[in-house]
């Protein structure tokens, strides 16, 4: 059984014939008693305090607890960030390098067919400049019988000089066309 003050106070004695002084045990019971009583208030009041420091020691390893977690997930979280703007960071690379490819080649491609174009146009320039040539030649020989014939029927066989050839310069005549 535990001893409290209430059972110092109450405690008595067997009397005897020659035993301690009645009023010096009584008083130092009372102070004993005083003692334990202040000893037990003191050691209410410190288990008190203990279990409220307990409990907020409880509280803050919580609250630590989840600052540990939410930092770890932060960090997770800024990891799988980095991670994705990396990724797509280097999708927008990847594609603009095929954007970029894709306009040289059509730039190739256009510069192909302006360069067919322009070996098609100066093919058929010379093909038409020929043409002409051949036209004017033609028509010069035709003018040129002409005249003989003409100069054959109007001077016949008199002793005038026939008229001068007429001299038509083909190439002259073409890069006055050009």
């Amino acid at each position: 059984m535990r001893i409290t003050p209430l059972s110092i106070k109450r405690q008595e004695f067997n009397k005897s014939f020659r035993g301690f002084d009645k009023d010096e045990v009584e008083d130092f019971l009372e102070r004993l008693s005083k003692d334990v009583e202040e000893i037990q208030n003191e050691s209410d009041s410190l288990k008190k305090q203990l279990e409220e420091a307990n409990s907020q020691l409880s509280e803050f390893k919580r609250i630590e607890k989840n600052l540990q977690e939410t930092l770890l997930k932060a960090q997770e979280n800024s990891a799988k960030s980095f991670e994705s703007a990396k990724k797509q960071s280097n999708l927008l690379i990847k594609e603009a390098e095929i954007k970029a490819e894709q306009i040289i080649e059509k730039s190739r491609e256009e510069a192909d067919e302006i360069r067919s174009s322009i070996i098609k146009l100066r093919e058929e320039r010379d093909l038409i400049i020929a043409r002409l040539k051949a036209i004017i030649d033609t028509q010069a020989r035709l003018l040129e019988m002409k005249i003989e014939k003409a100069t054959e029927d109007v001077l016949p066989e008199s002793k005038i000089e026939p008229l001068q050839k007429v001299q038509i310069d083909i190439d002259q005549i073409v890069d006055k066309l050009l």
